[in-house]
C-alpha cells in the first residue's frame, strides 16, 4: 500500500479496464494501493491489476470474473461497471441490433454486474457500486437515442440500488462524464471537435484521469455517506442535469 492511501487495500473490480476511462481509473486504484481486477475482451489491462477475459452481456461470464476476482483478492468490495458500447445513427436508422446491443451492453451489463456484486457486499455489509454514465444519458443527443436511454437508466438502477441496499451500508452512485480525451473521441473530425468545445462552458475536453478522481472519490471512506448521487465530469456541459 503507498502512503497516498489512508485505507487498507480493497478488492476492486472495473469492468473495461485495459483502455481509456477504465484504464485511468484502474491505475488510480492501483496508485491507491488497492487489489484491482478488471475485465477485458480485448487484454491491455494495466501492469499490476489483474487480467479477466469476460464479456458482460454473458451471466456466465460475469459471474466466473467475480469468482476469479475473489479468489485472487478476496470479496469484492468496490465495483465500477464502466464498459459500454456505441452504435450510433439517427432513430429511423436504427435498427433492432442497434437499440439491443446497446441496451444489453450498457444497461444490462450493469444489472448483471451490480446483482452479482450485492451478493458478497450484502454478506461484507459494505460495498461501493459506482456506475460510468454520460452527460448524453442526461441531456440527450442526436443519433443515440440508444445509448443515452442506456446510461440515463443508470441513474434509476444506482437510485433503487440505494433504497435497497444502504441499511448494509452499500452506497450506489453515478459518475455521468462529458466530452473526454479517449479513442472514442479521437475518431471525430476537427470540424466536430470544435463544435463540441464551443458547448463546454471551461472550453476543453476531459483528461480520463479526471474522471477516474471522482470514482476513487466516492470509493473513499470519507465518501461513505453519499448515495444515489450523479456526479457530472462535464466541464460544466450539463450543468447539472
Amino acid at each position: 500500500m503507498t502512503s497516498a492511501s489512508p485505507h487498507e487495500p480493497r478488492s476492486v473490480l472495473i469492468t473495461g479496464g485495459n483502455r481509456g476511462i477504465g484504464r485511468a481509473i484502474a491505475e488510480a486504484f492501483l496508485a491507491q494501493g488497492d487489489k484491482v481486477a478488471v475485465t477485458t475482451r480485448s487484454g491491455g489491462a494495466p501492469e499490476g491489476a489483474l487480467e479477466i477475459k469476460a464479456d458482460i452481456t454473458d451471466q456466465a461470464d460475469v459471474d466466473a470474473a467475480f469468482a476469479a476476482a475473489e479468489e485472487a483478492h478476496g470479496p469484492v468490495e468496490i465495483l465500477v461497471a464502466n464498459a459500454g458500447i456505441t452504435a450510433d445513427t439517427l432513430v429511423l436508422r436504427m435498427s433492432e441490433e442497434d437499440w439491443s446491443s446497446v441496451i444489453d451492453t450498457n444497461l444490462t451489463g450493469s444489472f448483471r454486474l451490480a446483482k452479482r456484486a450485492a451478493k458478497s457486499m450484502l454478506r461484507l455489509k459494505r460495498g461501493r457500486i459506482i456506475f460510468i454514465s454520460s452527460v448524453v444519458g442526461l441531456l440527450g443527443s442526436p443519433g443515440q437515442v440508444n445509448y443515452a436511454a442506456s446510461k440515463a437508466g443508470l441513474v434509476g438502477m444506482a437510485r433503487s440500488l440505494s433504497r435497497e441496499l444502504g441499511s448494509r451500508s452499500i452506497t450506489a452512485n453515478v459518475v455521468a462524464p462529458g466530452y473526454v480525451e479517449t479513442d472514442m473521441t479521437a475518431v471525430l473530425s476537427d470540424e466536430q471537435k470544435e463544435g463540441i468545445r464551443g458547448q463546454i462552458p471551461l472550453g476543453r475536453y476531459a483528461q480520463p484521469e479526471e474522471v477516474a478522481a471522482a470514482v476513487t472519490w466516492l470509493a473513499a471512506p470519507a465518501s461513505g455517506y453519499v448515495t444515489g448521487a450523479v456526479i457530472p465530469v462535464d466541464g460544466g456541459l450539463g450543468m447539472g442535469h
